[in-house]
């Protein structure tokens, strides 16, 4: 991520030599793909590569299916192959029915996951989008950020995302690079962004989301919480993997502070079990602890949880 100008999309073109870089080395499984042929690197960008452009960059000419197979076809695929797989994709982004429609005919939002579609169904190992959700609506552009998380859960495809909103780049990147003047001035995890900025600039950045963000997470969680017995909340992290719980008061407290969530989940309140587990194995556990059982799953993925109310109608079946 970066202001404009700050050498985003000519990076991203020197991933896959649209524009040659000047010096350095691009690996690609363990390769330096500067070194390839010209066959080689046709092979790389039709076989392991993917873009989404801003701008959809689709054939006005053809239809949903016929633009979403565009990429099989120039792989040589005969044409039953083609639309089978397209049409799997059309489906994935949410777009089945539209098949044989024209771009024209369908909204902007549509059309991006028409190009996302396409990039996704030739298999790409490696997909980069170029600010694909910067000229839609602020409600859809959450929409589509949304389905990519969702969509990068089932698929674990490597993304390389470009943006000039931090908010969008928190929202969805596993590791920031941001950039500068054609520099990465700093490169790491989301928390390690916004609390360990790496210099002025980058702390100009992140000066309200540091501030802000703890405040509104605070509040919208301890609303959440309102009305609610027992009064604590479940944190979850990527995966939906469990980090731990928070109390309500622990909750208005973060709020007047403004303090992350994420960081003050208290594991010593958390109770959990397996889904495997017998009634009667539980039945100890929730006599030692006034809240909730968080059931998990082998990778410690929350699965729901178990009232007392339930423990005890169980028994009595």
């Amino acid at each position: 991520m970066g202001l404009t100008g700050s050498g985003k999309s000519t990076l991203a073109r020197c991933l896959i030599r649209l524009i040659e870089a000047t010096q350095g080395q691009i690996q690609f499984e363990g390769e330096d793909i500067l070194s390839y042929s010209q066959e080689d690197l046709r092979q790389f960008r039709r076989d392991k590569i993917a873009m989404v452009f801003q701008h959809y960059a689709l054939l006005p000419h053809r239809r949903v299916l016929d633009n979403v197979a565009y990429g099989l076809e120039v792989q040589g695929l005969d044409r039953d192959g083609r639309y089978k797989l397209a049409a799997e994709a059309i489906e994935t982004v949410g777009l089945k029915g539209w098949e044989y429609y024209y771009p024209s005919e369908m909204s902007g939002g549509m059309q991006q996951r028409i190009g996302l579609a396409r990039a996704l169904a030739v298999d790409p190992e490696v997909l980069i989008m170029d600010e694909p959700f910067t000229g839609l609506d602020p409600l859809i552009r959450r929409e589509m950020q949304d389905e990519l998380v969702m969509l990068q859960g089932e698929l674990q495809k490597t993304i390389i995302f470009i943006t000039h909103d931090l908010d969008e780049a928190l929202k969805l990147g596993d590791r920031i690079a941001i950039m500068r003047d054609g520099v990465i001035v700093q490169e790491g995890t989301p928390e390690e962004i916004v609390t360990r900025p790496a210099n002025d600039y980058v702390s100009a950045f992140v000066q309200d989301v540091s501030r802000a963000k703890g405040r509104m997470r605070a509040h919208a969680a301890l609303a959440a919480m309102q009305n609610k017995t027992p009064n604590a909340a479940y944190v979850v992290g990527d995966g939906h993997i469990l980090k731990g719980i928070l109390t309500q008061d622990e909750v208005a407290n973060l709020a007047s502070r403004q303090v992350e969530l994420l960081k003050v989940a208290q594991d010593d309140l958390l109770a959990t079990t397996s889904p495997e587990t017998f009634i009667d194995e539980i039945i100890p556990l929730a006599a030692q602890t006034e809240r909730y059982i968080a059931v998990v799953d082998d990778e410690g993925r929350l699965l729901g949880e178990i009232h007392r109310r339930a423990l005890l109608a169980g028994m009595v079946d």
